[in-house]
């Protein structure tokens, strides 16, 4: 039998991990956000597409350039945090196909002719590779507060320009203020959201 996580990790990573709304004044390393990513990178993904781009917003400049496409619940937290990930995803993944799915280099060909299957395999798996971001930085011991409140055409206009790559969703990211966290939500039962056939 394959070995599992132990109940702290479970803990850690999901079970007792907030979304965070407060930020405290610690920064967070290039290496950290390094080891995020050689974490999440691992995630599967349909064909080993791989299509999340992740742009990390951590100097005031760049935060200044953010903060207009937030809604106004967004702002404050998103000022506060060390660093906010820009997750995103390329819409022209598939021409890295046949470098990161070499054994059928012609599984590009689908997503080249149809630009709207390449969107939603692009928006799929960026999505799923999000989550992994979330969860892989929890493992290395920071806090995340993911966010769907923000503009993503002006997002995209400002920091995506050429088209290519677009928005999905924001992530902020640090050591999250305790003091801030709401009191944590209910979730369904197995019995409400599963059916086993």
């Amino acid at each position: 039998m394959r070995e599992t996580l132990d109940d702290k990790a479970l803990d850690l990573i999901l079970r007792n991990a907030r979304t965070q709304n407060g930020w405290l004044p610690i920064p967070v390393s290039d290496d950290q956000l390094r080891a995020i990513y050689d974490i999440m990178r691992s995630g599967p993904t349909s064909a080993n597409s791989c299509p999340a781009r992740i742009l990390f917003v951590r100097t005031p400049e760049a935060k200044a350039r953010l903060l207009p496409a937030l809604s106004a619940g967004n702002v404050d937290k998103t000022k506060a945090a060390p660093v906010t990930a820009i997750i995103g995803y390329d819409t022209r993944f598939y021409e890295l196909l046949p470098r990161l799915f070499p054994h059928r280099p012609e599984m590009k060909n689908p997503y080249e002719a149809s630009a709207r299957l390449a969107e939603t395999v692009a928006f799929r798996n960026g999505t799923l590779q999000g989550a992994y971001f979330m969860i892989a930085a929890r493992a290395v011991g920071l806090d995340v507060g993911g966010m769907s409140g923000f503009d993503n055409a002006k997002v995209d206009a400002e920091f995506f320009p050429d088209g290519r790559i677009k928005s999905n969703f924001l992530c902020n990211v640090g050591h999250g203020d305790p003091s801030k966290v709401l009191p944590k939500l209910p979730r369904l039962g197995f019995d409400e959201a599963c059916r086993v056939l």
